[in-house]
């Protein structure tokens, strides 16, 4: 399986919370995982996706190179969610997508409404 991952923003805890639990009501099961960190360490987003692969039956090895290799492609994007969490406050999270690929595109294109 090829997997995606990026960093969507801030939230506060309450709101991805919620988010979350209105989630797991409408689809029990997906390929699309959202995942919160207090920080903007790789370690902190490795550590949160091994919480949700047990949920998925994900291969841990795979998920990992995949925000591995986000990390060091992205050094820039990566140092502005990091100012941008540290200025947010504790009471919010650094919000993060991990999928897979093929699941997320017909995600998108089911927001689309296209049916390929």
């Amino acid at each position: 399986m090829e997997y995606t991952f990026e960093i969507l923003g801030i939230s506060p805890v309450l709101h991805f919370f919620n988010q979350q639990q209105q989630i797991a009501r409408k689809v029990p099961r997906r390929s699309v995982e959202y995942i919160g960190t207090h920080k903007c360490t790789l370690d902190a987003l490795l550590t949160s996706v091994e919480v949700v692969l047990p949920n998925q039956g994900w291969d841990f090895e795979p998920i990992a190179e995949t925000v591995i290799h986000f990390w060091m492609s992205n050094s820039d994007s990566v140092g502005y969610w990091k100012v941008r969490l540290n200025d947010a406050g504790r009471e919010n999270l650094l919000v993060s997508r991990i999928a897979e690929f093929k699941s997320l595109q017909a995600e998108f294109e089911s927001l689309l409404g296209k049916n390929f």
